[in-house]
């Protein structure tokens, strides 16, 4: 028997799934604000990448438009294989049409460069992608999960939003970080306690040449963190050194499990491994500074 909130487009057949409504009355009115940014869009391509911000705009582009939502996530190497089965995971739970398009940012020289507005040219492959499924299927508008938040923020990829025409409806709607993890929360959406999660290519040190493979073997480390149950981490490059970062409140369970990071982290490709005693930082590549760095391991015997 299908659940009572899942319906049908009738142009395109999906099935997509309407989530519970919210309980509070706060849930409620940020929920109506965003529903009447996003019945204007009227079609929509919306950028998924599996994390909190753009999982609920999509899911709720889902609930008001129906078929005319697709959800677009972009797949390159700086995308790890972990967050792509994630944000499919969570097109499926929303019951939202899906299309995975290969992105080449990193073949980009003004990306692989790695300046400090890196980001600007990540999004211009990024909509440029978004921009193409909607011309194809006929849909009218783009939108991505920028939140207000972001507007503090260091963000070059602001900029190639203007330029493609981008809606941010979160935003728009005047949702910041903690009103979209209450509202996903209310909404049943799994990701909505997600850690923030950044591109790869954020832990390579700004001004150092970006390349696929590079940005494998970071992959291939915090994998490797992710397996020994840590979910929110980074591992910073540094040619054959790895710089762990994670939450100031697993720093202890990280020295007790320094055996297996080591061997995870090395398996990886790196000969020294270390511990950043200042926690986990967001923003990309930040310098390393003296005697803030607790040697995990040394140089190989």
């Amino acid at each position: 028997m299908s659940d009572p909130g899942d319906r049908t487009d009738g142009r395109t057949g999906v099935r997509t799934s309407k989530p519970p409504a919210p309980a509070s009355l706060e849930a409620r009115a940020s929920l109506a604000r965003l529903e009447a940014v996003v019945a204007e869009l009227d079609s929509v391509a919306v950028g998924l990448s599996g994390g909190v911000d753009s999982s609920l705009l999509a899911a709720v582009c889902s609930r008001v438009l129906g078929g005319a939502a697709v959800a677009v996530v972009a797949r390159s190497p700086s995308l790890p294989a972990r967050e792509l089965d994630g944000a499919l995971a969570v097109a499926g739970r929303i019951g939202i049409d899906v299309e995975v398009v290969d992105t080449a940012e990193v073949a980009d020289a003004r990306y692989a460069a790695n300046p400090r507005n890196r980001c600007r040219f990540c999004k211009d492959h990024q909509f440029a992608a978004l921009r193409e499924v909607a011309d194809r299927r006929g849909l009218h508008s783009l939108a991505h999960g920028e939140v207000l938040d972001d507007l503090d923020d260091h963000r070059p990829g602001r900029a190639a939003a203007a330029e493609w025409g981008m809606r941010a409806p979160l935003r728009e709607a005047g949702l910041d970080k903690t009103a979209v993890r209450a509202l996903a929360h209310e909404l049943d959406l799994p990701v909505w306690d997600k850690p923030a999660f950044a591109c790869l290519a954020s832990r390579i040190p700004t001004g150092e040449t970006v390349t696929p493979a590079k940005l494998a073997r970071i992959e291939a480390a915090e994998q490797a963190l992710y397996e020994l149950g840590f979910r929110a981490f980074r591992v910073r490059h540094h040619d054959e050194l790895a710089r762990v970062e994670l939450p100031a409140a697993d720093l202890a369970r990280a020295v007790a499990q320094r055996e297996a990071i080591v061997a995870g982290v090395q398996e990886a490709g790196y000969d020294h491994v270390t511990l950043d005693l200042g926690g986990l930082r967001e923003e990309a590549s930040p310098p390393v500074e003296s005697g803030r760095l607790l040697p995990v391991v040394g140089s190989p015997a």
